[in-house]
């Protein structure tokens, strides 16, 4: 799946952090249930990749994917694992020498328009921005949309309820991502019901848009 597909899938990508492998699979029926099918997996656990891995075998339909990628290996584990697409925070050399070897479609991060500019020579015309709240915001991306108007945003930081839908109006932005659907807090709760409605009235806004 390309990436323009994956990041349509939802127009909220939840990004969650698993410290238990127990969460996998009540968490998985719960956005789908409210008609998400799309993840990102934050490899900022030990278990993040076993996260992966059982989330992708379980849940067939749910397009699973890895964050907080820092280094081609934190790919490469996370593709071995099941993951089908990986995001990361920025960019580093290493990242960027081994670009084209990544197999899975690659979700860079960026918060400069230098940054953006560089991307944009090798190609890459779907961006993470982040953080998104600190680095401009809704402002910034407004500005460079008619300098840079080949690219695509998933911006993420900062990002709830009460401005999700002034992020997702901007001609630039594709979707957002973060913690919206799935929060620490609700995860931890086990408040699958919750995290089911969230994701409800997040697939509302699909509809809507």
């Amino acid at each position: 799946m390309e990436m323009d597909k994956i990041l349509g899938l939802s127009p909220v990508i939840p990004v969650v952090k698993f410290t238990d492998l127990e969460h996998c699979s009540p968490l998985g029926e719960a956005l789908l249930s409210g008609g998400i099918r799309i993840i990102e997996v934050a490899l900022r656990s030990d278990i993040a990749l076993q996260a992966i891995n059982k989330l992708s075998l379980e849940f067939p339909e749910l397009t699973v994917g890895a964050g907080t990628i820092l280094s081609a290996k934190n790919a490469l584990d996370a593709v071995e694992n099941g993951a089908r697409f990986v995001v990361s925070p920025g960019m580093n050399l290493d990242l960027e020498k081994n670009l084209a070897g990544i197999e899975v479609p690659f979700l860079p991060g960026t918060s400069s328009v230098t940054e953006m500019m560089k991307l944009l020579e090798k190609g890459v015309t779907y961006l993470k921005f982040f953080p998104a709240a600190s680095s401009g915001g809704i402002e910034f991306l407004k500005a460079i949309h008619p300098v840079l108007p080949g690219l695509k945003f998933c911006p993420t930081g900062g990002i709830d309820k009460n401005n999700v839908m002034d992020w997702l109006a901007l001609p630039n932005v594709i979707c957002v991502g973060g913690s919206l659907i799935a929060p620490d807090k609700l995860v931890q709760d086990e408040n699958w019901e919750e995290i089911r409605k969230r994701a409800s009235w997040v697939s509302g806004l699909k509809l809507a848009s």
